[in-house]
């Protein structure tokens, strides 16, 4: 007798699936393009010096230890991703009408945003995401019981966004929808709208009366700028563009090096008026959510990057940090570009692989040619055909390309 006859064997999650594959892989000139982990020109991780010296600042201090924190997290690392994400001018934090809540990562905000706005908001529970959009985030809002629906944003053809089908999904959609932007390099297409196109946007979501929620992973590792990377989020909210409520995801995952440690925050600005009642029952409702699921939040990444945002001379290194990892990933991009388009002579046009940004590159590769590069030539990659840039160095690029070259001449010759 089965007590749970029903029960199916899942198949493995893609991406930690593809890493199993890869890690059970005996050869030994590999390419790992598939997890989304900032490696070294070396190909290793790379700890950021801002980290290793909050690290000893940190356990060096008197007061440490590894005492619970508060439900809400750890204070003082709240204060400062707010104004990180916000601006130090931010007029939503000047006037009190940030509610924040630290979190398991950017997941986890997530999971908590879908919780709240499941139970709490009285609109249209339908959460409009990307096509195609990083596969975790259909997963958390239907496991949370939401309708979750798309919006166009990759044109394949031309490799460019789809700003009409854009658009077109906002003006179309019920009125008072959610929709799920990506703050900055866009997963897994690397690819992100102007600032002109995200103020056509902005203002049309304005219009339908949509709530936004931010997921915003990438700040400052993509452009190594954090107020460029920022600049969807501070139009919407500094300019009163957005007058419906606003959710913003926040990671520290990539742009700390932090994947292991899961530093991330839930911000969420009910409004373009002050409503400190309102503000006192989001916080206690985001604590009781939080409770239920993990007790409280984790210390010890928290504190680090607490560590570093407080320290002007640390800060000043993390944005060094920044401005390393974005700088190298950007290189990559033009050196496989340009062995692609220049020196191979690669079939098509690969200028979207300078276009984009980020981590990550919208290859344009299909299922079959990814599959050939994993059984051919030992480069791992999901089959989408998004890479992972940071995985790229100046060891393995050459061999990337001449491999890609090769896949996508295999898959042009003329069946006979």
């Amino acid at each position: 007798m089965s007590y749970f006859p029903t029960i199916k064997e899942l198949p493995p999650d893609p991406l930690f699936g593809l890493k199993a594959r890869y890690n059970a892989d005996p050869r030994t000139e590999k390419v790992d393009l598939g997890i989304g982990a900032y490696r070294d020109n070396s190909g290793k991780p790379w700890i950021l010096p801002a980290v290793k010296q909050a690290e000893a600042k940190l356990i060096g201090s008197a007061d440490y230890n590894h005492e619970y924190l508060s439900i809400s997290g750890f204070e003082p690392f709240l204060k400062q991703a707010a104004k990180v994400i916000l601006g130090d001018n931010s007029k939503a934090l000047s006037e009190n009408r940030v509610v924040s809540q630290q979190s398991l990562s950017g997941t986890g905000a997530l999971h908590v945003a879908g919780v709240f706005l499941k139970e709490f908001y009285n609109g249209q529970k339908t959460i409009y995401l990307s096509k195609p959009t990083w596969a975790n985030h259909k997963q958390i809002f239907e496991n949370l019981g939401l309708e979750v629906a798309n919006y166009p944003y990759w044109n394949n053809d031309t490799k460019s966004l789809d700003l009409k089908g854009f658009l077109d999904t906002i003006k179309s959609a019920p009125t008072g929808s959610i929709f799920l932007l990506h703050a900055c390099a866009h997963n897994p297409t690397g690819l992100d709208p102007t600032q002109d196109e995200w103020k056509q946007l902005l203002h049309e979501l304005d219009i339908k009366k949509h709530v936004v929620i931010f997921d915003s992973a990438y700040q400052g590792f993509a452009s190594g700028n954090l107020e460029k990377d920022a600049f969807s989020i501070r139009y919407a909210i500094d300019q009163s563009i957005i007058k419906t409520p606003i959710v913003i995801c926040q990671s520290f995952a990539k742009n700390c090096g932090m994947y292991g440690e899961r530093v991330g925050a839930i911000h969420i600005i009910p409004g373009v008026e002050p409503n400190e009642s309102l503000n006192k029952a989001i916080k206690s409702q985001l604590n009781k959510i939080i409770r239920s699921e993990i007790s409280n939040p984790p210390a010890y990444g928290s504190k680090i990057v607490s560590t570093i945002l407080n320290d002007p001379t640390l800060r000043k290194q993390w944005e060094d940090d920044l401005v390393t990892m974005s700088s190298r990933i950007i290189k990559m991009r033009y050196k496989l570009r340009d062995l692609l388009s220049g020196e191979l002579q690669t079939p098509g046009n690969w200028d979207h692989i300078t276009n984009q940004t980020g981590m990550f590159s919208f290859t344009g590769l299909t299922p079959d040619m990814v599959g050939r590069l994993e059984k051919v030539h030992a480069i791992y990659l999901v089959s989408s055909g998004r890479a992972s840039v940071a995985g790229l160095n100046d060891n393995n690029v050459e061999k990337v390309a001449k491999a890609i070259d090769e896949v996508v001449r295999f898959y042009s010759k003329p069946k006979l």
